[in-house]
Formats: structure tokens, C-alpha cells, sequence
């Protein structure tokens, strides 16, 4: 593998992000993945979202727009580390896509990033208004936006966390929780690793914070994860080890995918 490019994830210090005009487009991104073989390159994602228009958008432009958002989000680039692990794991588990999509976009989204510390502590049932998130947004990033932006910002999270299952309800949004389902976990953890945490340290991070679980939880869901194959798990006498063997193989692969 090339090194990895840790312009891949976003420092969060700096406010931006596909949040302030869009939300996470999870249908969109379900739909396209199903569309392009898992082997294809970043033109044959917009071959099919742009000319095939698998996303259903009803003019060039509105293809073309949806997919610059996508791309931004989630990459679409099997040449990028990120996005060819996730695509990876994308068809593992179908409870795990929303999940998969939420953890690319925290990575690639300062705004949505931003909004996930205080939409994480809410707990079970506390309602979640628009107004609130925009409230975490701008807690982060104080007269970054005006009163307008910061308002579409509100709404475009409470939708992406309700796409993701960490809310729930339309007009109403209360919190519910998520499960580390194992793909996801698996994911949470490389973004760690790639982040520099090694060990159990890769328990502990903003990124399996994105699941509603203890530390046990999390340690098991890793279990299976390691079951699975996703990772490689070694763990004894207070040492655990988590390698990523497949996730992070040489680039060189793609052609014999």
C-alpha cells in the first residue's frame, strides 16, 4: 500500500463540509454501489450516476451536483484507501451501510463532525431539534455561518444522524441507538489506526464513540469482526493487537479483485 493520504480525513478544525448544502444521500450511495461493480474506478461511478443516471436525478445538472456531493463524502476512488475499505465492507452486512456511510462522512464533513458530540450524549429518547444541531455546529465553529446557513446546516444534520439511525421521526426527531455491528466496527477501528491509535487505544476513539456501547460491547463486536475477517485480532495477558491485513493491502490488488 502507498502511504495514506491523511488529507482522506478531515482535521474538524476548519468549518466546511457537504453538511452546510446537502445530507449524507445514504439512498444515493446505496444506490450507486449497487449499480457499480465493486472492482470499478472512480469514472465508472460517474459514468453510471452522470450518464446512466442511476440516482434518478431529473436533470444533468442535478446528477452532477449529487454526485460531486458523493464524492466529497465518501470519495468513490478504489485508488483511495478509505473508500475502497469501506466498499469492502459495504456488502458484508446491509445494517451496517448507514453506519459505514455515517463514520466516511464524520471523516470527510467538519460540519457533521462538529455536530456529533452533542448528538452522541443525548440519550435514548431526548428529542433532537434542528435548532439543537445547529446549536452544536456553531459551538464548534462560532460566526462561521449566518443565520440562514447555519438553519439549512440544522436540518441537513437531523436529517443525515436520522439516515444513520442515531434519530428517529419526521417532524418530531428523538434519539435512538445504534449497534457497532461488526463491518462497522471494523471501519471505526481502521479510521483509528489510520489516525495513528494502535492497541486498545483503538477502542477508545471519536470514532467508535459513534456507536451507542461500553467498552465490553465494543471489545466483543470487535471479536467478530475478527471472526469474520475483517481485522486481525490478538488479544491476551492486557495486550491486544489489531492488525488490518485486508483492509489495508497494497493498491496493487484492484486488479486481481
Amino acid at each position: 500500500m502507498g502511504p495514506f493520504d491523511d488529507r482522506d480525513i478531515v482535521s474538524g478544525h476548519v468549518p466546511g463540509g457537504t453538511n452546510t448544502s446537502h445530507t449524507l444521500a445514504v439512498g444515493h450511495l446505496t444506490s450507486l454501489l449497487s449499480a457499480v461493480p465493486k472492482a470499478s474506478g472512480l469514472a465508472d461511478y460517474e459514468t453510471a450516476a452522470v450518464e446512466h443516471n442511476v440516482l434518478g436525478r431529473a436533470t444533468t445538472e442535478g446528477r452532477r451536483r449529487t454526485f460531486r456531493y458523493l464524492r466529497e463524502l465518501y470519495l468513490l476512488d478504489p485508488n483511495r484507501v478509505m473508500f475502497r475499505a469501506m466498499r469492502d465492507l459495504w456488502d458484508e452486512d446491509e445494517q451496517s451501510q448507514p453506519l459505514l456511510a455515517g463514520l466516511s462522512a464524520m471523516a470527510r464533513d467538519s460540519v457533521f463532525r462538529a455536530s456529533a458530540a452533542g448528538l452522541l450524549a443525548l440519550s435514548e429518547g431526548a428529542e433532537a431539534t434542528a435548532g439543537m444541531l445547529t446549536g452544536f455546529v456553531e459551538a464548534a465553529f462560532p460566526h462561521a455561518y449566518n443565520e440562514a446557513t447555519a438553519a439549512k446546516i440544522g436540518r441537513n444534520t437531523a436529517s443525515s444522524w436520522t439516515q444513520t439511525g442515531h434519530l428517529r421521526g419526521r417532524a418530531k426527531k428523538t434519539r435512538q441507538t445504534v449497534e457497532p455491528r461488526p463491518a462497522a466496527l471494523a471501519f471505526a477501528l481502521l479510521l483509528g489506526h489510520l489516525q495513528g491509535a494502535r492497541g486498545q487505544s483503538l477502542y477508545d476513539t471519536q470514532w467508535t464513540a459513534f456507536f451507542d456501547a461500553g467498552a465490553r460491547e465494543i471489545e466483543a463486536i470487535a471479536g467478530v469482526a475478527g471472526q469474520r475477517g475483517y481485522i486481525e485480532l490478538r488479544s491476551g495477558g492486557g495486550i491486544v493487537e489489531i492488525g488490518f491485513r485486508h483492509l489495508l493491502r497494497p493498491m496493487e490488488d484492484l486488479t486481481n479483485e
